[in-house]
């Protein structure tokens, strides 16, 4: 059987230095990071993400607010919104939660927030700077699976990977930031014809379709590595992903269970780009000090 990751612990495990980390920034400024969160609407599964969210903020030392509009708030109110956020030196991280109205151009929206502020890592700078190296903030799922590999010492450099899904959320930055690290990459989507050919060569596996049960033992290699990016709720109310989690299980060397795999590392990854956010906010203040002082 294979190794199961174990998510949930490693973000344990992380988030104890983050708490260090953050109460260093309180002590350096006499405030904490802080983290605004933008929820439009009353969707339902956004509302638990966001409160997730801010649960995990209070337990890495973060203060986070949520600002919450309805579902009819107009495009210009919301850019002044983050236009505020972006001058306010108490927020260190700005995050809008997806999805939004129609009616509001997510585009505007995103490139809005400050660079040095998009700790989700979506605006056109950061999503731009995977392809080049130079990107502030990688976007928090891809992130935490990289992190998850690395806590396996997992090897991806020369490896084969496939990506099943091709968001511009999960599947797309995921195959850079797994090409930046020199692994051989594919990505799959919806239109790939005979994805048990692409899926049946990798070494690494990683499914981000929104099928549940999309990737069954036929379709792995035996001894890969896979990772479950999916989240999907059954009629019966159960959560699963992406992967027959049981039949693979019993031919990967690896795997990530739904919940506590990919999960947790998302929401932790979102408390490292505030927290590191804060901490350049804090060097850049500092820097006149010292020119001055030389």
């Amino acid at each position: 059987m294979a190794k199961i990751i174990d998510g949930q612990k490693l973000a344990r495990a992380l988030r104890v230095d983050l708490l260090e980390r953050a109460d260093a920034i309180a002590a350096r400024r006499g405030t904490p990071p802080g983290l605004a969160v933008i929820l439009v609407g009353d969707d339902a599964a956004s509302a638990v993400y966001v409160r997730n969210k801010i649960r995990a903020c209070e337990t890495a030392g973060i203060h986070s607010t949520c600002l919450r509009f309805p579902a009819t708030v107009s495009n210009d109110e919301l850019l002044a919104t983050i236009t505020e956020l972006n001058e306010d030196a108490a927020i260190d991280g700005i995050l809008v939660q997806l999805p939004l109205p129609p009616h509001i151009r997510l585009d505007q929206v995103l490139e809005a927030i400050s660079v040095e502020k998009d700790v989700d890592g979506f605006h056109l700078y950061n999503v731009g700077g995977l392809v080049t190296g130079n990107t502030i903030f990688s976007p928090c799922t891809p992130y935490g699976v990289v992190k998850l590999l690395e806590s396996e010492n997992i090897a991806i450099e020369g490896q084969n990977v496939v990506v099943v899904g091709a968001s511009n959320i999960v599947g797309k930055p995921m195959a850079l930031m797994l090409m930046a690290r020199d692994a051989t990459v594919a990505i799959c989507h919806a239109k790939t014809r005979d994805l048990a050919q692409f899926t049946i060569l990798a070494d690494i596996l990683v499914v981000a379709a929104g099928v549940p049960g999309l990737i069954i033992p036929q379709m792995v290699k035996t001894g890969a590595v896979v990772i479950d990016v999916g989240i999907n709720r059954l009629p019966d109310g159960r959560i699963t992903g992406d992967v027959d989690f049981e039949g693979v299980s019993a031919k990967a060397s690896c795997i990530t269970p739904v919940p506590g795999g990919v999960g947790p590392m998302t929401v932790t990854m979102l408390l490292e780009n505030t927290i590191a956010s804060a901490e350049r906010a804090l060097a850049r203040s500092a820097r006149p000090l010292e020119n001055m002082d030389s």
